[in-house]
């Protein structure tokens, strides 16, 4: 439906440049603004006579990660400091940002990444967050991991997964992050065999901000 309206788009914007010119039509002020997901069918021409700005994924786990903690609810201090149980959710909260930067980073080794290609996102970021929080409120004695694992990876990032292997990669790394040895800090659970990637001790958002930089 909204590709068929395109080409209706395209005639507006041409009628808008053409007016333009005439200041007694159109204010001098006035600015349009288009979002829209890439698609072959865009028309060429609105993009020729645009500027074009992107929102891309940072690159790299460092810099997802600290993108992540600039990303609402989490940058809010009630929010990052509000929930009842606030060991496990920050320890679980960090484990969630890292498993939506790992699963952003694969992306680039192409097939063997994923097998398709998907865009994970911020909303995708946002709403696991806000289901940890809640879940973690509301059974503060016995984490609810099960339910975690299918809100947050059959759902919510699983929603996007079309292919079989890839959805069983995605469980299998959020399983990595979101069990209950993430909780035991002696020794510190960690992420990978090395060892470099591990969830700090429980802080204050710029604590974490500054473990990642």
């Amino acid at each position: 439906m909204a590709a068929k309206w395109l080409g209706t788009l395209e005639k507006l914007c041409e009628d808008l440049r053409e007016m333009g010119s005439d200041l007694t039509k159109v204010n001098r002020d006035f600015r349009l603004w288009l979002t829209s997901y890439p698609t072959e069918e865009f028309p060429v021409t609105i993009l020729q006579n645009g500027v074009k700005m992107t929102n891309e994924a940072p690159k790299g786990l460092r810099a997802n990660l600290s993108n992540s903690f600039s990303v609402t609810p989490i940058c809010l201090p009630e929010f990052f400091n509000g929930n009842q149980m606030p060991f496990k959710f920050k320890k679980l909260l960090f484990g969630l940002l890292f498993f939506h930067a790992i699963l952003q980073e694969r992306r680039l080794f192409g097939p063997l990444g994923w097998v398709n290609a998907y865009q994970f996102n911020e909303p995708d970021l946002r709403i696991s967050v806000q289901q940890l929080n809640i879940f973690i409120n509301e059974y503060p004695d016995k984490t609810p991991f099960d339910a975690l694992h299918y809100c947050i990876g059959h759902c919510n990032y699983g929603g996007r997964v079309t292919d079989a292997k890839d959805r069983i990669t995605l469980m299998k790394l959020l399983e990595t992050y979101f069990t209950e040895d993430v909780f035991n800090e002696n020794p510190i659970h960690k992420y990978s065999p090395s060892g470099l990637y591990y969830a700090p001790p429980q802080g204050e958002i710029e604590d974490y901000k500054a473990f990642v930089a």
